[in-house]
């Protein structure tokens, strides 16, 4: 009889135990693709009004798969009128592809100096440099302008702060393959040089052996980077040039925080 009820006894704990579910979670789920989304948008601008490099397609392909690969979206356009505040407002950053003179009107040109006042951010490539000659408020924020360059060739960068996102992942010498800039005045006691030309590795170095190449700053309320490679189409397929690039822009977008260990001046862009 004893054994009887313990059997029953067992059969009925055995049973409780089977019905207790799992308590379901009260989080709901994640939107699909939610993961995915991009975490931030930049205006690549290529329009030109001189000389027009035909890299430029080569750029803008090599941009947008860099923000396909690093989560970021990337518009392209030539038109100016594009150049409002609230359509700025959109992008954490506009990329200056290898412009070329007067490409922004006045209201086009106040409408970006508000957008940089906001604490936004600039990319130069190359070009961007001989664009905006009349606007000094430009020259300010690009850092320096285009003077002459020689012909394309072999020269060996000189990497001088390897603590910047655009930089980091490179030698202390880097030899490259471009068209080298010299521009009208030295840009050094304005920004943060990040990468200078050793002007004994090349022909026709025009800035008296101190030539910065690559820099970046705090102008007028917000961030700008500026590199003076990206001449070549075959640019924008060297793994460390792209790496660079996207340092760059990453930085200027305010995704990459930095603090260089000595800062340059903060400039005061003038209109």
């Amino acid at each position: 009889m004893k054994l009887l009820l313990l059997a029953a006894t067992l059969a009925g704990l055995c049973m409780a135990m089977t019905s207790i579910q799992p308590e379901k979670s009260s989080k709901p789920a994640a939107p699909a693709g939610e993961a995915s989304k991009p975490s931030f948008r930049i205006l690549v601008f290529s329009k030109t009004a001189g000389f027009r490099h035909d890299s430029i397609p080569d750029g803008i392909a090599a941009i947008q798969k860099l923000g396909k690969e690093n989560g970021f979206d990337v518009d392209a356009t030539e038109d100016g009128a594009l150049f409002t505040e609230d359509n700025l407002g959109r992008y954490a950053a506009v990329l200056f592809l290898s412009t070329t003179g007067d490409v922004l009107n006045d209201d086009q040109q106040k409408a970006f100096e508000a957008y940089i006042a906001k604490g936004r951010g600039f990319v130069g490539i190359h070009a961007a440099a001989d664009t905006e000659y009349e606007w000094p408020w430009f020259g300010t924020l690009v850092g320096a302008y285009f003077k002459s360059h020689p012909k394309i060739q072999d020269a060996t960068n000189k990497v001088e702060d390897r603590t910047h996102p655009s930089t980091h992942h490179l030698a202390e010498e880097w030899k490259r393959h471009d068209e080298w800039y010299t521009y009208k005045d030295n840009p050094r006691s304005r920004v943060h040089v990040l990468i200078s030309l050793d002007e004994s590795t090349y022909e026709g170095g025009g800035m008296n052996g101190d030539h910065p190449i690559a820099w970046c700053n705090t102008v007028a309320g917000g961030r700008s980077w500026y590199t003076g490679g990206g001449h070549t189409k075959e640019s924008f397929t060297e793994p460390d040039f792209l790496k660079h690039l996207l340092g760059g822009i990453k930085w200027a977008a305010g995704i990459a925080p930095w603090t260089p260990a000595t800062p340059a001046p903060t400039q005061t862009a003038d209109n």
